[in-house]
């Protein structure tokens, strides 16, 4: 068994009065998910979501270590991934898309971002990150 780990966050912002997400297409599955990528050799967990974050989106965020949830499962026979989650808040809203990976990027209403994800998991945890941004 191959074991895997990445690194990401739930980046959000408040706009108008509204909580939004930042949620990213990518280019090889056409899913939409959250900004993440794998864990390099030295890095914490924070430092990883933190580069995944910049990379794939150019945005700079401050994360919440404090929420923290983790998503497993197997995107082959021999190989288990784990996914840690963190919330991350946007410091600047203005992002450009990593275009070897990511087709489209789009910020949505917190409250519609469940129609959007392609992943129970994934709604799962935007579930999650609901309540803890609201006492943010």
């Amino acid at each position: 068994m191959t074991y895997e780990k990445s690194c990401g966050a739930i980046v959000y912002r408040k706009h108008h009065g509204n909580t939004e997400i930042l949620l990213i297409k990518h280019i090889n599955s056409g899913h939409w998910s959250f900004p993440k990528g794998h864990v390099e050799e030295g890095e914490s967990e924070v430092e990883t979501a933190l580069r995944e974050i910049k990379e794939e989106t150019n945005l700079d965020v401050m994360i919440d270590p404090t929420f923290r949830e983790t998503v497993t499962y197997f995107p082959r026979k021999d190989t288990q991934k784990v996914v840690v989650y963190f919330i991350a808040k946007a410091k600047s809203f203005d992002y450009t898309p990593q275009e070897t990976e990511i087709a489209d990027i789009r910020w949505v209403d917190i409250g519609h971002a469940n129609s959007v994800l392609t992943y129970e998991n994934d709604k799962t945890i935007v579930n999650k990150a609901k309540a803890a941004i609201k006492d943010i």
